[in-house]
């Protein structure tokens, strides 16, 4: 018989646990109907169990799977502060074959709720799993592992990132090692830049909370766009099992550090003034609600690393995120370095061939030199496409299928959280000492004007 899984969603009342989590359960549920999952919720509202599930069904049926309502053993609602070890003491009473709980919560709660853990019997096979971002800075991050640590082995803790949960980047890995014509030539002897973005229409969307004081750098850069440059940059695995994958990603954030040393050269940063953003009038950052201006908080930030291995050394990796731009643009493009020698009587200009995995819709693209078709010696780029699909499962979809099957291959680990906070440290240093200027770019615009273009 499968293994039962108690999800305890902490902080189920909220827009994380509604808009995100319970419409991929759902999904999941629909797809793989044989799990068996008791669904429970918890929070500091006065909600009752009918509230919650009325809350669980809404959610289901905003994905598409309404059904999948059905095939959940039980959903209950608890009240409870999770910051007082009697309450979760309470809630971690009835485990069933196996708990896991998921803290939806600020970051802060979060962590005061590990440490009244503490206090508590933990049921074995307990799984945590903690939403971004892990810490301020190093030093927390390496302080709230301590804490963790003390609770569960480190197989048991998922640090959530979705975008490890994307469709795309789990298609990276077959490219690079299941084909010949790619797999030898991933290296800075052929490849020449790397290119990994994610730019997005969306404002600030009333999130003025957390990132006014978080900005672009940490909200994105930092907690996601970091652990894609490791699956892009890692060497080869012996297998996708959750230590041999973190045990490479993880090699590669240990190598990554500021292009040349020099933050100040090798970042940049901005934020957006009022625009239109398609049909949507934006108004300044600045403006925005919540919003202090004297922070100087970015919305859009750039910085280059360098993974200073054999495989990567010399080559320059950017990776850029921002919002109000003019497209949404989740993109990790590979530059290759151009042939020593094109034929003579060959004509046109020869560029190195250029590798595209778009994130959402997820799809491939090489483009290359080809001969010409009105004349066969003149050279001319021509685009290979793939269509990738949109994937089985949404992010968070996978995000939960690991938790429940306790198999954290998907999840940062915590030296990985550490090494992520060491990268951008020297960037966040400069910029807080305003030797890198803060420039703006009007919604709805690429970025400011006469910043250098990014391969695209």
């Amino acid at each position: 018989m499968a293994t039962e899984t108690t999800l305890l969603i902490l902080g189920a009342t909220g827009d994380l646990a509604s808009r995100l989590l319970l419409p991929a359960l759902g999904q999941l549920l629909t797809l793989e109907p044989e799990r068996r999952v008791r669904l429970r919720g918890s929070g500091v509202e006065d909600w009752d169990d009918a509230r919650w599930r009325e809350t669980v069904r809404a959610a289901f049926a905003s994905s598409g799977s309404e059904t999948a309502f059905e095939r959940v053993a039980e959903t209950t609602y608890v009240r409870a502060d999770i910051t007082a070890a009697a309450d979760l003491e309470r809630l971690l009473a009835d485990p069933g074959d196996r708990i896991a709980l998921y803290f939806a919560v600020p970051p802060a709660v979060a962590a005061a709720a590990c440490v009244a853990l503490g206090g508590v019997d933990i049921p074995e096979g307990t799984v945590l799993a903690l939403e971004k971002p892990f810490g301020v800075d190093e030093e927390s991050a390496r302080a709230l592992n301590a804490t963790v640590a003390r609770l569960v082995p480190e197989e048991q803790v998922f640090r959530v990132d979705h975008f490890l949960g994307r469709s795309t980047l789990l298609n990276v890995l077959g490219v690079r090692f299941a084909n010949r014509v790619f797999a030898p030539v991933w290296s800075a002897e052929h490849i020449e830049s790397v290119v990994i973005r994610y730019d997005e229409t969306l404002g600030l969307e009333a999130r003025a909370g957390y990132y006014d004081k978080a900005g672009a750098l940490i909200d994105m850069i930092q907690s996601h766009l970091l652990q894609v440059l490791a699956v892009l940059a890692m060497e080869p695995p012996t297998s996708l099992n959750e230590r041999d994958l973190r045990d490479a990603t993880g090699a590669v954030l240990r190598a990554t550090h500021v292009w040349g040393d020099d933050p100040v050269a090798s970042s940049r940063r901005a934020r957006y003034t009022e625009g239109t953003v398609g049909e949507r009038k934006l108004p300044s950052y600045a403006d925005e609600p919540g919003v202090d201006s004297a922070r100087e908080t970015e919305t859009l930030a750039e910085m280059t690393c360098e993974v200073r291995n054999d495989r990567w050394t010399g080559v320059p990796i950017t990776l850029r995120s921002g919002k109000a731009l003019a497209g949404k643009n989740g993109e990790i493009v590979v530059t290759f370095r151009p042939v020593n020698h094109v034929p003579t009587g060959l004509t046109g200009d020869a560029p190195g061939s250029v590798l595209r995995f778009s994130l959402g819709p997820d799809r491939m693209e090489l483009e290359l030199n080809v001969n010409g078709g009105d004349d066969p010696w003149e050279l001319e780029r021509a685009i290979l496409e793939a269509d990738l699909g949109p994937g089985a499962l949404k992010a968070y979809g996978e995000v939960l299928s690991g938790i429940l099957d306790a198999d954290a291959a998907l999840s940062v680990r915590g030296d990985a959280a550490e090494q992520s906070w060491r990268i951008v440290a020297p960037v966040i240093a400069a910029w807080r000492d305003g030797t890198v200027p803060l420039d703006e770019y009007r919604a709805g615009s690429v970025g400011p004007d006469g910043w250098r273009r990014l391969p695209s």
